[in-house]
Parts: C-alpha cells; sequence; structure tokens
C-alpha cells in the first residue's frame, strides 16, 4: 500500500513532537570513525564538494544526503555511516557547499531543489567507482532533493532504492510553519547557523548582494533576500514553487521509501501528500512521536534506539528478496 502505518513504537519518556525532534540532537552519541576517508570533487564552476566515505571500497555504494545546516556532526551521520559499512556498504556522505567545515569558493551556496548538483555527484561516483551509486538517503532538506531528484530521472535515476525521511514537502508551508509557535526555536537556530556562514564566506570574497542580516527573521525572508537572488529564483515564492518535491512524487519510478512523522513540527499535517499522489512504487510510512528526525524507539538497546537506521538497513535488504 502507498501509504503505511509504521510499526514504530516512540520512546514513553519523549511525549509530544518537540523532545524526539531535540533528543537526538542533543544526547546522541556520535561514534568516530577512525576508516573515514575525505575526497574533495572540483566543479566545473570552480566550486567544490566533500565527500566522506567510510566502508568497504568495493561495496555497494549507498549515498546519504544531510539536511539544512548538516554535516558530520548531524546525529544521524556518523552512527548511519557506521551501521551501513558494518552491514556490508561502502556508505558515502555529500557535503553540500558550505557544510564541511570550510566555505564554498563561490557566491552561490546550496538549496532545496539543486538537482543538477546531486546528478553531478552521481555521475562522478559512478565513472570513479566504475559502478553506480545503489541506494540513497535524505534527511529533511536532503529528502526532498532527492524526491525532486527521482522525479525528475524517472526510469532514467539508475539506482535501485531510495529512503526520505522528515521531508518538507511543500517549502513555502514549511516556512510558514517554522515561523510559528515553539518552531521558531528550530528556525532561530538554523537562521543564525545560515547567517554565521554567510558573514564568514563573504569576509573572504565580496558578496553580491547588499542585506542587512540583523533584519532577517525568519526562512521566507533569508530566501526572499539571499537564496532566491543567489541561485537564479525571482524571489522565495519562485524558489519554493519550483524546488518543493512533492510536484515531483508522482513521476518517480525507483522503489521509495517515505518515513514521516504525523505531527512534524516542521510543517503542517496537511504539507504530506495524499494517497493519489503517491505511484505504486513509493511508501509513504507515517509514525506518531517521531518528531522532526528524530524517531527515537521504546529499544532496551541504545544501538537499536533509532528507528531510521533500522528502517533503512530493512528496505536495503528487501530489494534483495524474492
Amino acid at each position: 500500500m502507498p501509504i503505511l502505518e509504521s510499526a514504530f513504537q516512540p520512546a514513553w519518556w519523549l511525549p509530544g513532537a518537540h523532545l524526539p525532534t531535540l533528543w537526538p540532537s542533543l544526547f546522541r552519541v556520535r561514534p568516530p570513525l577512525p576508516g573515514l576517508t575525505r575526497e574533495r570533487l572540483e566543479l566545473p564552476d570552480g566550486d567544490f564538494l566533500d565527500l566522506s566515505w567510510n566502508g568497504d571500497p568495493q561495496a555497494p555504494v549507498v549515498l546519504l544526503l544531510h539536511g539544512l545546516e548538516g554535516n558530520l556532526h548531524s546525529h544521524y551521520a556518523r552512527p548511519l555511516l557506521q551501521k551501513l559499512a558494518e552491514a556490508g556498504y561502502l556508505a558515502c556522505m555529500l557535503h553540500f557547499r558550505g557544510c564541511s567545515g570550510e566555505p564554498n569558493r563561490l557566491p552561490r551556496s546550496y538549496h532545496s531543489g539543486d538537482s543538477a548538483e546531486l546528478q553531478t555527484v552521481t555521475e562522478h561516483i559512478h565513472n570513479s567507482r566504475g559502478r553506480p551509486i545503489q541506494a540513497m538517503i535524505g534527511f529533511s532538506l536532503g529528502g526532498n532533493l532527492l524526491l525532486k531528484w527521482l522525479g525528475e530521472q524517472g526510469q532514467q535515476a539508475g539506482i535501485q532504492r531510495a529512503m526520505a525521511v522528515s521531508v518538507p514537502f511543500l517549502l513555502n508551508q514549511a516556512a510558514d510553519r517554522l515561523n510559528q509557535g515553539f518552531s521558531r526555536i528550530y528556525q532561530k537556530h538554523l537562521l543564525n547557523s545560515m547567517k554565521r556562514k554567510y558573514r564568514e564566506k563573504f569576509s573572504r570574497i565580496p558578496s553580491p548582494l547588499k542585506v542587512n542580516l540583523e533584519k532577517i527573521n525568519s526562512f521566507r525572508e533569508y530566501d526572499e533576500q539571499i537564496t532566491a537572488p543567489l541561485h537564479g529564483f525571482a524571489g522565495a515564492d519562485d524558489y519554493y514553487q519550483r524546488c518543493s518535491c512533492r510536484q515531483f512524487i508522482p513521476h518517480i519510478r525507483v522503489p521509495t521509501l517515505i518515513l514521516h512523522d504525523r505531527h512534524d513540527p516542521f510543517m503542517w499535517p496537511h504539507t504530506v501528500p495524499e494517497e493519489q499522489e503517491l505511484p505504486d512504487n513509493v511508501v509513504l510510512e507515517l509514525t506518531r512521536g517521531g518528531g522532526h528526525a528524530g524517531f527515537v524507539s521504546n529499544s532496551a538497546s541504545s544501538r537499536e534506539a533509532y528507528w531510521t537506521d533500522r528502517r533503512l538497513l530493512e528496505w536495503l535488504k528487501e530489494e534483495n528478496q524474492p
């Protein structure tokens, strides 16, 4: 069935929508990865992307796409890279421009719909590793990007499986939701990070924009004044309309699992696609009590406490089952 009621059982001690969202970011252990290697991909426009690899170089490749302002310190990143390697995969995390700890070289940055960038990375991995990417997983912004790319590529995507977690299906609605109530805490935290990066980068190179960062207090204002002009959009509404992934989902032809909580505090319940929008090979798994990219389960084992990791490995195994 396109819409699946999840077997996820939330941690009883993390009620509501916000505690399961905040807990992993604050308290989840990020394991050291002594075998992690870094690769710098030089781009045709003179900029670069950094990739982090973990696992057997000959194993099937699984690519991880992080969320807004994500990096290797994101609570899901290193644990998932470790578990994928242990399960026999070569895990790779793509750092979007400016997210690897070093400012990117150009005025432009990254955004929710830069599927051309993802296509460049998939082609690079195919050519440099001698085989295509087997699967991808995207979180939040990375999930939106992944679903948009899958819809655009259709039968030509060239991967076997995909999973998207806590996706902001309609960017305008996500921007409005994050400007209300307690969710403004997440907005403020992420905006502070984005502003800090803006200042750092444009202390090194001239900025093509004239903006007063102190007067930008919402995602919509940031996207109107910075994201849109830096990336060729007419404004925030144009950016949101062209890059929201929900319109691309009906065209996905790769088996894809979308994991989403009914009360994700980054968007409204009605932001989620309806059943008639989902093609036969796309499963929308809905949970209660998972928060945004949290999904802390009621497990006695800390290694099994995060439903996303377990669900991804289950989803990957399904492709090899009759």
